[in-house]
């Protein structure tokens, strides 16, 4: 048995194991959980990162499309790239507590309504300027700008005034907000030098990584910034991220040794995979869902029993079976699942239900022209597959639902947020607030599905000043209860992130707050 641990401290000492693993092949063993973490736990902090190198990623989710701006980061791809060479005030850490990144403390009033961010001494952009308290105050305030067209408005209008004075940054709540540091943690709101204003896409940040080669759709590579003020982030010399959509090229490429990492392993795949030498299998659930959204304001989507009977018209149990192969769970027409803080799990699990899809369908007036469901095999992993469960479900209780194909390239730019119906995805965010405020307040400009409800509104915005814990969870309930009865959110599926990663790599650690260590992989690990 020593032999045997001896081996597995080994491979945790070489980034090649998880705690999850190594803690339930000890109790295997017959030793306790709570001795086995904190093996791990002293074993793993005692890894010595290498230094040097090229780390190669590839990708789902890039388009030609794509740009540096962070504002407009809306897939995969641009997500990964902008947290190799971008720095936000903090980040969220995989056990949901608050990184200090560029902010090095952070407070707030008794009531929540004024929160202070201390900004670290001696941060450098890649053009060499300092990082300062006035380009924190610039780079927020053209978020709050419609014109900027930012993912992260709905979080920033809350802001009724920010002030830069020395190292301080000052932010004024129009509401209270306990959650508030979490929302600067969104990734659309990497600083920028004089705030992005000048040339948002010019991909100058204050990152372990600077931006070399910006090929969108194809490649993009950066180099080591070498007065980046973290030294246990940005192991290797260079990055290169490929955009590699087709699963089946993507696969081969990490088992050639062409890439390091991969996103979105097919679930069909992964049981194959996990036998191939030389690969590892890394699965983390969390918040991210696979959705169908409709926008509520258009017809035939602005009749809410024809959005019902849609709704009833969806088997989420085969979706979890066939299309993400058991690796995820049901999800309920709202955002949000188990891994949120205040979730609601009382809340009535909606099932395949043909007469009531029917009856819905009836009472909605509909015409019994298509209705037209578009997708790609970049909205999500097996989306087409899944668009096509839906529509032989749904033609079975009476629903004329049609799939349309679109290309890849360009989905997320001519269609998500631009049809009325259509496949997508979101990664989830580390609380409640964020999720809601990001893709579900009326004024938010990533709202996707259109959905405005005054009620839903004033709940959100007192939720985020009460401090009462159960009086919050009762007002994020009724908001669920909402969202899922009104608006037009189809949501089968919670996923878990999978990923492919060679042996080669080593430092991984499963985070549940996105794909690839939330955007970090290739900046956090290191050649083994």
């Amino acid at each position: 048995m020593t032999d045997q641990l001896d081996r597995m401290i080994d491979t945790v000492r070489r980034g090649r194991m998880t705690r999850r693993e190594f803690v339930g092949r000890a109790s295997a063993m017959g030793i306790t959980a709570g001795l086995a973490s904190a093996l791990f736990s002293k074993t793993a902090m005692a890894q010595e990162p290498k230094k040097g190198g090229v780390i190669r990623v590839g990708m789902q989710g890039g388009e030609s499309t794509n740009s540096l701006d962070p504002a407009l980061a809306a897939s995969e791809v641009p997500f990964q790239v902008n947290m190799t060479w971008g720095e936000m005030l903090v980040d969220v850490n995989p056990d949901g507590s608050i990184d200090h990144r560029i902010a090095e403390e952070v407070s707030s009033n008794a009531d929540a309504t004024e929160w202070k961010f201390k900004i670290r001494a001696g941060v450098e952009f890649h053009d060499g300027k300092t990082v300062t308290a006035e380009d924190v105050v610039a780079t927020l305030k053209r978020h709050t700008d419609e014109k900027s067209q930012s993912g992260a408005l709905g979080i920033v209008q809350g802001i009724s005034e920010m002030k830069a004075e020395g190292d301080m940054v000052t932010l004024k709540l129009s509401a209270a907000s306990a959650d508030l540091p979490y929302l600067m943690a969104d990734y659309h709101l990497i600083i920028q030098p004089g705030g992005g204003v000048d040339n948002p896409a010019a991909g100058i940040g204050a990152g372990p990584y600077k931006v070399v080669v910006n090929e969108p759709g194809v490649r993009h590579t950066f180099a080591k910034h070498a007065n980046y003020f973290d030294s246990s982030i940005g192991h290797a010399d260079e990055v290169e991220i490929l955009v590699i959509n087709d699963n089946t090229a993507r696969t081969a490429a990490l088992q050639s040794g062409q890439i390091h990492m991969m996103n979105r392993v097919d679930p069909k795949i992964v049981e194959l995979l996990k036998g191939a030498p030389g690969i590892q299998i890394k699965s983390v659930a969390g918040r991210g869902h696979y959705v169908f959204i409709m926008h509520v304001d258009k017809p035939p989507f602005d009749n809410n029993d024809l959005r019902m009977a849609l709704k009833y018209s969806i088997n989420r149990q085969e979706m979890v079976d066939k299309i993400l192969g058991g690796l995820g769970s049901r999800g309920n027409d709202f955002p949000i699942n188990a891994a949120y803080p205040l979730f609601d799990d009382s809340i009535e699990q909606r099932e395949y239900d043909a007469a009531k899809a029917a009856e819905h369908y009836k009472k909605s007036g509909h015409d019994g022209s298509p209705i037209v469901l578009r997708t790609a095999p970049g909205a999500f992993p097996g989306a087409v597959d899944a668009a096509n469960l839906f529509a032989a479900s749904a033609n079975a209780a009476g629903i004329p639902l049609s799939v349309k194909l679109e290309p890849d390239d360009g989905y997320w730019s001519n269609v998500w947020n631009v049809e009325p119906f259509c496949a997508s995805y979101w990664g989830g965010r580390p609380v409640q607030d964020q999720m809601y405020s990001t893709a579900y307040l009326s004024t938010a400009e990533w709202n996707d599905t259109k959905f405005k409800n005054a009620r839903f509104d004033e709940l959100l915005l007192a939720a985020r000043g009460e401090l009462d814990a159960a009086k919050r969870k009762g007002m994020y309930s009724e908001m669920a209860h909402i969202l899922r009865d009104e608006g037009g959110l189809i949501l089968p599926m919670f996923n878990d992130f999978v990923s492919g990663v060679s042996d080669a790599i080593a430092g991984w650690a499963d985070d549940p707050n996105g794909e690839l260590m939330n955007g970090r992989a290739q900046v956090r690990c290191w050649l083994a």
